[in-house]
C-alpha cells in the first residue's frame, strides 16, 4: 500500500485507541455513575452566600484563612489538593440521593447538603431514609428536588478555595467539605 492509503487507516486506529483509553479511565473514576452532563453541571465555585440560619463554628479544627489538605473524592480534582479555609460552620451534613428537577438519572450519595439547605428543615437533624426537599443549588436540577437522606452527621463543614488538579481552574467558596475530609498539611 502507498503512504496516502495508510493515512486514513492510521487515523481510525488512533481514534479507536483514544476512545478506548477514555472509556477505561471512566471505569476507574468513582464518579462513573454520573454522566458527563452531570459532571459539567456541578458548581465548584459559589458566590459565598450562606443559607439563612447557618452558624459559624466557634472553635473549628481548621481556622478561616488556614490551609488544609482535602481527603475527599466526591468531586473530581479535590482529593489531595491544598485548600484555603474560607468559612467554618456547625451543622448537620447529609449525603443525599435525588432525581434532578431538570430530568435525567438519579444522583446517588451526593455529598454534601447541610441542614440549612433543606426546605422547612427546623432544628432537628434528619436520619437516613428521611425524605426532604432540597434548597441547595450545588448542581443544576438540585434546587426543589425531592431527596432521600443516605447518611447524616453532626459536624463542622467548611467552605474552601482550591485549584482543581483536573483542569487547573481556581475554585472559590466551594460548599461543602466536612472536618473528616480535611487534614493538616
Amino acid at each position: 500500500m502507498k503512504a496516502k492509503q495508510l493515512l486514513p487507516i492510521f487515523w481510525v486506529v488512533a481514534l479507536a485507541g483514544v476512545l478506548a483509553a477514555c472509556s477505561g479511565a471512566e471505569e476507574e473514576n468513582p464518579h462513573a455513575a454520573m454522566d458527563h452532563g452531570e459532571m459539567e453541571s456541578m458548581e465548584h465555585s459559589s458566590s459565598g452566600e450562606l443559607p439563612t440560619g447557618l452558624e459559624k463554628a466557634e472553635n473549628p479544627a481548621f481556622k478561616v484563612g488556614s490551609k488544609a489538605i482535602m481527603k475527599s473524592d466526591h468531586m473530581e480534582g479535590m482529593n489531595g489538593e491544598e485548600a484555603t479555609i474560607a468559612g467554618a460552620f456547625e451543622t448537620a451534613a447529609y449525603a443525599v440521593t435525588y432525581t434532578p428537577t431538570s430530568g435525567g438519572e438519579p444522583v446517588r450519595n451526593h455529598k454534601w447538603v447541610i441542614q440549612e439547605e433543606l426546605q422547612n428543615a427546623g432544628n432537628e437533624p434528619y436520619k437516613p431514609g428521611d425524605k426532604v426537599e432540597l434548597e441547595a443549588d450545588h448542581m443544576a436540577g438540585m434546587e426543589g428536588a425531592e431527596a432521600v437522606i443516605d447518611s447524616a452527621e453532626q459536624t463542622t463543614v467548611y467552605m474552601v478555595d482550591f485549584t482543581s488538579k483536573t483542569d487547573g481552574q481556581a475554585v472559590k467558596n466551594h460548599k461543602w467539605v466536612t472536618e473528616s475530609e480535611l487534614s493538616s498539611k
